[in-house]
């Protein structure tokens, strides 16, 4: 795949996947620098019980060890929390796709200061799928982002 437009469709579809389960609506794909997919996932922190599994660390988990992160894209429905945000930093991920930041604005300049290259595609759906989950399940959100409002 080499749009970002197609390589986001494989994190939606993730996403739908994870609000079909009740769980949030988080997809991530990670893609090689030839645009091959690496590896998958979606948020199943509700699905698991386990506060570790966000989209992102999913897909990574998904990829297997990898020699190199170079030339990388990792591609998320939303926009990564400060801990998504630590691992594309932490393994130098070079490059983001966002789905949207509408419903939660991450560290797009911490990671732009460290070099990572962040396009935001504004996507309708991936906003929609989360202002639906976001509506319906204010508490496991609010827990999601770390907020204890």
């Amino acid at each position: 795949m080499t749009s970002d437009a197609a390589m986001l469709s494989v994190a939606l579809e993730e996403a739908r996947k994870g609000f079909a389960e009740g769980g949030v609506p988080v997809g991530a794909a990670l893609f090689g620098p030839d645009g091959r997919l690496l590896g998958r996932g979606r948020n199943r922190r509700v699905q698991d019980g386990d506060p570790s599994v966000h989209g992102e660390t999913a897909a990574f988990r998904d990829a297997g060890r990898q020699p190199s992160y170079r030339g990388t894209t990792m591609v998320t429905t939303l926009s990564p929390c400060w801990y998504c945000s630590g691992l594309i930093r932490q393994f130098r991920i070079p490059r983001l796709v966002v789905g949207e930041c509408r419903t939660f604005m991450g560290a797009h300049e911490w990671l732009a200061e460290a070099g990572v290259e962040v396009v935001v595609l504004d996507d309708p759906e991936c906003a929609g799928l989360m202002t639906a989950f976001i509506a319906a399940n204010p508490a496991v959100w609010n827990e999601d982002i770390g907020d204890e409002a």
